[in-house]
């Protein structure tokens, strides 16, 4: 009976969202229906003490060096081998269209393909199972290997990243993680992981991980396609299977990292659950490994004084199999943490992989904390530092920053590029912790805001570690760096709503995260609203922005405000800025979050409680059309629009669509979803255009 929840916990559902509870399943693991990870005690928002809140009439400046990629087209010109260029938001600000978003809004559907506003064209770039590596067999799904799947397109890719290969304006190298496998949606008879063979395992292990694509321009549309005129020679499918990574940073050859397969505590097989992700000034590509928990057993094995620290990322304790497990031990024994107590920890990292260096080690940079990240997104400080923002994908979780040592340099030298690829190995990490600027009575939970019309207030940057020097009583700098989770409670980090990806505007260099959702929140002992997170049982999510104090963004302190409080426009709970929302689009559940050259927001979602399929949504985040959300497109049934990524000439948006028909009883043979090619469902990456050449959006 080891695999009974896989037929019965689906009629359960999501407790976040409407998700469909067989994504539930393969996803996170079931998280929703776990005990909350985050027990600590830490005080509610509305009950801190700030000393900084007296000083609500700090200037909210512009922040400076934010990074554009280029194409060659009228946003930049090509920057090289890093194919991205540091720039003031000024710069940004010249280069980037005029004009408002002048698309037509798209209407909410529950239709099974991707719908786009009249004037524009979409099409499939690459799917699961299409070949990538040279030799990569055609896809047949009665015929899958674990050798073809590894030359292959993996499953489920969710963060895109299109970063052009220098001196050619039509060709680029897109860069897509797979984040996830369902076995019930990629093998016929499926009944239970039990019955699965070790092949079968091992296939779904190599369709787990990233896969690096040579693409090219359609004539001189805004439609890309995998390049054929010519050998790629980029190419490659990084694995959980085989594909080893390097640790880097202070964690890298301490004992929390050694196993009896690497004595050493440097290389590590493999990356999990693999979310979104950012392209660096440097032409490289962070990806961040989210829920890693899943995939081990034996947790029940381990010693006494371990098991709290496991249960902190989510990882069973009480049973040798958690409910869904995936059975990998069956295949690889290092998942069985009572065999390979450390293995756990090699996982939970940001990834940097250089997609110009084909046959090159990826890197794991513990620097930069260990947790379930959504993501990583780059900008480059007045001083010269890189600053990366990052979000913990748990409830009651954390928003993070690390701060580079070094500096970053502007240049495509190779000695430049080398230098630039060490700044994620050393730095400064920090939590961060947020006060409101109203009254705690006004906040009432229901989503109605206070009575100075906004949700709003200042935060502070905690450190926790510098270097090799922790700022964490009782936690060393490396406990601290694989125990992130546990040192944010110790500082009493505010406890946020799922942050998922954290962007930075390339126009103002102000930051924005989403936060997906909470049905959790105000329930039980939990955390109750408060002004960063005004909504108890909070299905809908919503829209965090900062500004740092200043414009620095290696600065301490920062203002905040939630220009988007997501949900039904005509219910009282919800917020577009300001915006008459007689006139927006319904948005339910942001996850990723990324820019245009003209500043526009474009938010995709993860799990509409609305209704409708999942979507891409744009926004302006200043001036009078600020909080002026529309949808731009909608992803087949039971997908979710992942990415997405917009070029910066801003002819193409590219979005991958991810779990298409994953809904209860779904399966190979009886799919819920035919996208993309009329016959069962796959999980791809689809591009979109406008017919006539112009900008997309406007």
């Amino acid at each position: 009976m080891p695999d009974l929840n896989r037929r019965l916990l689906p009629l359960l559902g999501h407790s976040g969202g409407s998700r469909d509870a067989m994504t539930c399943l393969y996803r996170c693991g079931n998280a929703c229906d776990h005990p909350v990870p985050n027990q600590s005690a830490n005080p509610y928002l509305g009950d801190v003490v700030d000393a900084e809140m007296s000083r609500r009439g700090v200037i909210r400046a512009g922040a400076v060096g934010a990074m554009v990629l280029g194409f060659g087209g009228p946003a930049l010109a090509p920057a090289g081998p890093a194919a991205a260029a540091a720039t003031t938001p000024a710069a940004a600000a010249h280069h980037g269209r005029a004009g408002r978003l002048t698309f037509e809004t798209v209407a909410p559907n529950t239709l099974d393909r991707v719908t786009v506003p009249a004037g524009y064209q979409s099409s499939v770039v690459i799917r699961w199972g299409d070949p990538v590596e040279p030799g990569a067999p055609a896809f047949d799904v009665d015929k899958q290997t674990a050798a073809a799947q590894s030359k292959q397109f993996g499953y489920n890719n969710d963060f895109v990243g299109v970063i052009p290969v220098p001196g050619d304006r039509d060709r680029a190298l897109l860069v897509v993680n797979h984040e996830y496998t369902n076995e019930d949606l990629m093998f016929r008879g499926f009944t239970t992981m039990d019955a699965l063979t070790v092949e079968q395992l091992r296939i779904a292990i190599a369709a787990h991980g990233l896969s690096v694509v040579e693409i090219e321009r359609v004539g001189r549309t805004g439609r890309w396609k995998p390049a054929k005129s010519r050998r790629p020679r980029w190419n490659r499918r990084i694995t959980a299977l085989a594909t080893e990574f390097r640790l880097t940073g202070p964690v890298a050859g301490s004992a929390l990292v050694r196993t009896a397969a690497d004595p050493s505590g440097r290389i590590v097989v493999g990356t999990l659950n693999n979310c979104a992700g950012g392209v660096t000034p440097w032409g490289t590509v962070l990806s961040g490994e989210e829920n890693f928990n899943q995939y081990f057993v034996g947790g029940d094995a381990v010693a006494a004084d371990v098991k709290p620290k496991l249960n902190r990322y989510g990882i069973t304790t009480t049973a040798r199999y958690p409910s869904g497990s995936r059975k990998w031990d069956r295949a690889q024994e290092r998942f069985d943490l009572a065999l390979h107590p450390n293995e756990a920890n090699r996982f939970g990292w940001i990834v940097e992989v250089d997609p110009f260096d084909p046959t090159g080690r990826p890197r794991k940079h513990t620097a930069m904390g260990r947790f379930k990240h959504e993501g990583a997104n780059v900008i480059v400080a007045r001083n010269g530092r890189v600053v990366a923002y990052m979000g913990d994908d748990e409830r009651f979780d954390y928003l993070y920053k690390f701060v580079s040592d070094k500096k970053y340099i502007d240049s495509d030298a190779p000695w430049a590029r080398k230098h630039n690829l060490t700044l994620l190995e050393s730095g400064t990490l920090y939590v961060a912790k947020v006060t409101g600027d109203s009254d705690p009575a006004e906040i009432d939970g229901t989503g109605r805001p206070p009575a100075d019309g906004r949700f709003d207030g200042r935060g502070e940057w905690i450190k926790l570690v510098s270097g090799t020097t922790s700022y964490v009583p009782g936690m060393t700098a490396i406990d601290v760096l694989t125990f992130t989770r546990l040192a944010g409670d110790a500082v009493g980090a505010t406890k946020m709503d799922r942050p998922e990806d954290v962007q930075p505007s390339p126009r103002t260099g102000k930051i924005y995260a989403a936060m997906t959702n909470n049905t959790n929140r105000g329930t039980g002992a939990n955390a109750k609203a408060d002004e960063a997170n005004p909504r108890n049982a909070n299905k809908h999510g919503h829209i965090f922005e900062i500004t740092e104090d200043r414009g620095d963004h290696t600065g301490a302190t920062f203002t905040w405000q939630l220009p988007i409080v997501c949900g039904d426009p005509a219910a009282a709970d919800t917020y577009f800025g300001g915006y008459d929302k007689a006139a927006v689009s319904p948005i339910s559940c942001p996850d990723n979050v990324a820019f245009d050259s003209a500043g526009n927001l474009w938010i995709s979602t993860d799990g509409n409680a609305l209704g409708g399929n999942d979507g891409l949504f744009a926004t302006p985040v200043e001036g009078r059309e600020r909080g002026h959300l529309r949808q731009f497109l909608t992803v087949p049934k039971g997908a979710e629009t992942c990415g997405p990524f917009i070029t910066a000439d801003d002819r193409s948006v590219f979005v991958a669509v991810q779990h298409p028909g994953e809904i209860t009883g779904a399966s190979v043979d009886e799919p819920a979803s035919v996208w993309p090619d009329g016959d069962f469902a796959k999980p791809g990456v689809v591009v979109t255009w406008r017919t006539d050449g112009g900008p997309v959006g406007s």
